[in-house]
């Protein structure tokens, strides 16, 4: 690409601070060049004259491509053999006429030398609260990595709760992890997270459609939402309230085709209403293990299914097996007194508790918890037994 045509994207990028139809339409007919100088000249539609009219003045394109570069960073355009073309084709799908926010993104800034088309050939965004409990934060970590482990990317928005929690666990199983922002890349957002941010960027990809130095907006993270769901296969939400940015990643990813996953939670848990919600009114499918979300995200292979575990304990995280491993075959016991027994934090087993409850291994009563099924497979018809 010459340094003319890229500053031209730079510069067109700056301008619709955003996704912005009307240029995006306009830059597919006459290309990127010949759009810049309609918008310095404001030589336009009045529609698009309008839209362009606060920034159109504003061009730091070379200036802000240097930092990208100083930052280990590009500029990703629809020119590139990286660009996601494939997946961002969904986006043909939707009326720009009555929705001129809902397009493709005109170009992705990214910090981080990994291939986005590569990274979300197989991809799932994970999504969920901002308050996550210790159940959100324990099913998650065991959905990544079993993700991750098969070869899936796990997408998000790096925000506080799931998201950090997802792109964590990715990043622990050794596996690449994608994180879109609503700012600039050249911005740790939020602030708790710059470390985070650089070990995504080290292994992975940091991806904002918003030019260097712009800042975080409410309006901002619900066009994020839009990409978040627009790279992935499928949107997997664990834990969102009523009212979520979550749920809004879902209603895109199922404006754009993708199927909606979500995880239920304990039905007294604020942080799993929305998620329930969901299901309940036929806008997401429950799933309860990574198995659930590759038969609705990919194909399956032949034999998948019977490949499964032989045995309940076989379908268990490391920590799950831990803390049924601790409870006595008989009696009850309490949370702390699991936690001393297995070697695991508290927030882990109160997070582990709840799975297993889901698999009918565990229950509780006013002395605590105990064991309710034994993990056994009944040989004469292959079901498992309890």
């Amino acid at each position: 690409m010459s340094d003319s045509r890229l500053l031209a994207w730079a510069y067109l990028s700056q301008v619709s601070l955003g996704p912005c139809a009307p240029l995006a339409e306009l830059v597919a007919a006459v290309g990127p060049e010949d759009a810049a100088h309609a918008v310095r000249e404001a030589d336009l539609p009045e529609v698009l004259r309008t839209r362009t009219a606060a920034r159109r003045h504003v061009d730091t394109a070379a200036q802000d491509l240097e930092r990208l570069h100083r930052l280990g960073g590009r500029l990703l355009t629809p020119d590139d053999e990286d660009w996601p073309a494939w997946k961002l084709l969904a986006f043909g799908g939707i009326d720009t006429r009555r929705d001129r926010e809902a397009s493709a993104p005109l170009a992705l800034w990214i910090v981080g030398s990994g291939s986005l088309s590569d990274l979300t050939e197989r991809a799932v965004g994970v999504v969920g609260t901002r308050a996550a409990s210790g159940y959100g934060e324990h099913v998650t970590t065991r959905f990544v990595e079993d993700l991750s482990g098969v070869g899936w990317t796990t997408v998000s928005g790096a925000a506080y709760g799931i998201d950090g929690v997802a792109h964590r666990s990715a990043l622990a199983a050794g596996a690449s992890t994608v994180a879109v922002l609503a700012c600039g890349v050249d911005r740790a957002y939020p602030a708790g997270h710059a470390r985070l941010l650089r070990e995504i960027a080290e292994h992975g990809l940091v991806v904002s459609e918003y030019p260097m130095g712009t800042t975080p907006a409410r309006h901002r993270f619900l066009a994020r939402n839009r990409l978040v769901a627009g790279l992935s296969d499928a949107v997997l939400v664990v834990e969102a309230g009523v009212r979520s940015g979550a749920r809004n990643t879902a209603a895109w990813a199922a404006r754009l085709g993708r199927p909606v996953l979500a995880v239920p939670g304990p039905v007294t848990s604020a942080a799993s209403v929305g998620c329930h919600r969901m299901i309940r009114d036929g806008e997401a499918q429950l799933v309860a293990r990574a198995a659930d979300v590759i038969e609705a995200a990919g194909p399956i292979t032949v034999g998948e299914r019977e490949s499964g575990p032989a045995r309940r304990l076989d379908a268990l995280s490391v920590i799950e097996a831990q803390v049924y491993e601790a409870l006595p075959a008989t009696g009850a016991v309490g949370v702390r007194e699991l936690s001393e027994s297995s070697g695991q934090p508290l927030s882990a087993v109160r997070g582990a508790l709840p799975a297993l409850e889901m698999e009918g291994l565990v229950a509780q009563d006013d002395t605590g918890w105990f064991r309710v099924a034994s993990p056994g497979r009944d040989e004469g018809n292959g079901h498992l037994t309890t």
